[in-house]
């Protein structure tokens, strides 16, 4: 999600949630997404649906397509963008269970994403995930 700000195009990034994240700020937050599941091949209805899991915003509107990029981790990014607003502090994501603390036999649930903020294409390049920042920079050019 993108929006016009003051003259400046700013890009809704998503931060992890969960205890491995809270300290992680520069080069840690995404785009929202998430992986398709079993069966489901449709890469535009993923990323739909994921946008809408992560954030609680059903998104809508004409949709541009970004390409992919690859992250350090192997993980490919199928991206898509749409202009629109939100009340930032009102997302709310689906939530994820995990061993916490490690080794402890307890599982505790947390949020995909704790937070999302908008940020204009200068903090953008320092808070999200290198590999994404070409996602960011091409749809600046594409948008004028």
């Amino acid at each position: 999600m993108y929006r016009r700000r003051n003259g400046a195009l700013e890009f809704l990034l998503a931060h992890p949630g969960g205890p491995l994240w809270t300290k992680r700020d520069e080069s840690s937050w995404s785009i929202p997404k998430g992986e398709a599941k079993d069966g489901e091949g449709e890469l535009f209805a993923t990323a739909l649906r994921e946008f809408e899991e992560e954030t609680g915003i059903k998104p809508k509107g004409e949709f541009i397509s970004l390409g992919s990029v690859t992250q350090k981790s192997g993980k490919v990014v199928h991206a898509w963008a749409f202009e629109g607003d939100c009340d930032t502090g009102s997302v709310k994501s689906n939530t994820f269970k995990m061993e916490w603390p490690p080794r402890s036999g307890r599982f505790q649930e947390f949020p995909e994403i704790d937070r999302a903020e908008f940020f204009t294409i200068e903090e953008a390049r320092k808070k999200i995930n290198p590999a994404q920042v070409s996602l960011l920079e091409k749809l600046k050019e594409i948008i004028p």
